[in-house]
């Protein structure tokens, strides 16, 4: 069985009922149906749209790093400049790119998955079911966070769990299948390094079952990571130089507490805890245990890389998720597709995997209302509002002093109006102020609040969001910190107000400040 373990796209008929097959299809078209329309007609997710952002400005001749300010690594993107080179090529819009790719993207490694698994016969015989399965979960779980890092690493790692899963049971992939897997496995985890973990607690499996770490998959896995450090170091070393060391010293501030972060996923911990629970008790009968075990073994390491970002961003759960969801789905498959074997007694773990798993799936159908919601009514987002107002005001300029992207992107990319800042939000002024509690040269080493108030401006802009829902007042501490931004935001009035948010109009006056200047002509004001 070794020699066929990679020949999956020619998967033999045995076990296919077409009343499961037709009914997952159904399952799918209605999740792809949602999905879409509520990616397509709600705001883009904010992160997804600032990386859109980026993108285009490095393709339209921009430098990484430098010009604009980015600390997610730059395979992200390259990933973005796909689908906005493809809008552009179209003459549409980049959402209407942007979101069918990332659904591509996905279901594409879960088909992948599927075929590599159906030569394992029993619940893999068809194909179908097991591409519609793990695409339900990889569309669903997501919600309004599709295309985030974690989301694609996931997926791309699907193919490399099922080949190593089965390495674990005695087969031996194809090199085709091995080497592709590998290098798809290292480019997800590229996107966030951190996950190198989770590979490396594989490889610790695979040891322990007496498998060699040499072997073609790992290898291949280990060698792209290496080729893109080498890559990111040759064409972008201002990531290493002044992305990284600013994602160190600042990033922190966003940080939560290890108790706040394990109030949020305690459920996914008791899932997780239950997965392993039940993989135990049916390790003796159940022939895809090896999956499963890999699946489970990736959701735990998956939380600990949570964990250790120190983040309650529900999309840095997204690995853990989607690993643990798809075992108990597993799970149940497999149990259920050999119950009458075994005796209706045997059923109970499924039963337990059952109710785990709806549990998850109702927490991501609330979580996708919201997106819905606004699919619906577009324009009664706050991010419609802003746009509205934009267009109305012709405005040029723009900036939002807040921690919330999504008050600067996708407003920037919908309207075309020109970002006054070279941040994305305020989180690095956060950043700096959070670290000058302890470390007196921080306003030293990361003059945050000074390129802030020259890019403000340098930028003049001709409206500018001001943030009242809580946290800092950064307006306030600009204007105490720094004449200069206190002369220049004088200029600027009340228009309007809605959502706690303030926005402002600047008069008719610019903003053009001697110190900006002077500034603009020297060399120290570039992060």
């Amino acid at each position: 069985m070794s020699e066929t373990f990679g020949s999956a796209i020619y998967p033999g008929s045995s076990g296919r009922r077409p009343g499961v097959t037709a009914a997952s299809l159904l399952v799918l078209s209605v999740v792809v149906g949602v999905v879409l329309f509520a990616s397509l007609r709600s705001p883009l997710k904010d992160d997804i749209a600032w990386l859109l952002y980026v993108a285009r400005r490095w393709l339209a001749g921009r430098e990484l790093y430098i010009d604009v300010v980015e600390v997610n690594p730059p395979l992200i993107v390259w990933i973005s400049a796909v689908p906005i080179q493809i809008a552009n090529w179209l003459g549409v819009d980049q959402q209407l790119v942007a979101i069918p790719f990332f659904v591509s993207a996905v279901m594409s490694c879960a088909w992948w998955t599927s075929v590599l698994l159906t030569p394992r016969h029993g619940v893999f015989s068809d194909p179908i079911p097991v591409f519609a399965a793990i695409s339900t979960v990889l569309l669903l779980v997501p919600a309004g966070d599709l295309g985030q890092r974690e989301h694609l690493l996931v997926a791309a790692a699907l193919p490399y769990l099922a080949l190593f899963a089965g390495s674990l049971d005695g087969e031996q992939p194809v090199a085709w299948a091995a080497v592709s897997a590998g290098l798809l496995a290292g480019l997800g985890c590229a996107l966030k390094p951190r996950y190198a973990l989770v590979f490396l607690a594989l490889e610790c499996l695979a040891f322990a079952r007496g498998l060699r770490p040499w072997r073609l998959m790992p290898l291949s896995a280990a060698t792209s990571l290496v080729a893109y450090g080498g890559l990111v170091a040759l064409l972008c070393p201002a990531y290493l130089r002044r992305a990284v060391p600013l994602a160190l010293a600042l990033y922190g501030a966003t940080d939560v507490s290890f108790v706040h972060l394990l109030a949020d996923s305690v459920v996914l911990i008791m899932v997780e805890g239950l997965a392993l629970l039940l993989w135990w008790m049916l390790q003796q009968r159940m022939p895809e245990r090896s999956l499963m075990l890999v699946l489970v073994l990736c959701a735990a390491v998956s939380t600990t890389v949570c964990f250790m970002d120190g983040k309650d961003w529900f999309y840095h759960r997204l690995p853990a998720t989607i690993a643990v969801l798809l075992a108990l789905i597993l799970c149940v498959a497999s149990v259920w597709s050999r119950g009458r074997h075994h005796g209706w007694g045997s059923m109970v773990p499924s039963v337990l995997a059952a109710v785990a798993g709806l549990i998850l799936s109702i927490s991501a159908i609330q979580r996708l209302e919201p997106e819905v919601a606004m699919a619906v009514e577009p324009d009664r987002s706050t991010v419609a509002r802003l746009e509205k107002l934009i267009r109305q005001e012709h405005a040029h300029t723009y900036i939002a002093f807040s921690e919330w992207i999504a008050l600067g992107f996708p407003v920037v990319n919908n309207t075309g109006v020109a970002w006054a800042s070279r941040f994305d939000s305020m989180w690095a002024l956060k950043g700096e102020l959070w670290r000058a509690r302890f470390d007196p040269a921080a306003s030293r080493e990361w003059p945050i609040r000074r390129w802030v108030v020259h890019d403000f401006i340098a930028g003049c802009p001709d409206l500018a969001v001001v943030d009242r829902r809580g946290g800092l007042n950064y307006v306030e501490v600009l204007t105490a910190s720094d004449p200069a931004f206190a002369r220049a935001w004088s200029r600027y009035k009340p228009v309007d107000a809605f959502d706690g948010l303030v926005i402002y109009r600047r008069s008719a006056a610019g903003c053009v400040d001697p110190w900006v200047a002077a500034g603009e002509l020297g060399t120290g004001q570039t992060p």
